[in-house]
């Protein structure tokens, strides 16, 4: 049973994320051979002023 985890920056609409879920959903069964049912994928939304690249908070990126 693949268990994805997934953290992106928040603000997404539901939209977005249902069409994420079933993208990975898809491609996942596709490679790796499983049905549906069996993909569990966990979505954390996090703020960009606790996420940071290179040294630099994104939320202070310009």
């Amino acid at each position: 049973m693949p268990l994805i985890h997934v953290e992106m920056f928040e603000g997404r609409t539901p939209e977005i994320k249902r069409e994420f879920v079933e993208a990975i959903t898809r491609e996942t069964c596709r490679v790796l051979k499983c049905e549906p049912g069996a993909v569990d994928i966990i979505m954390r939304d996090v703020k960009k002023s606790d996420w940071a690249s290179g040294g630099v908070i994104w939320s202070e990126k310009k």
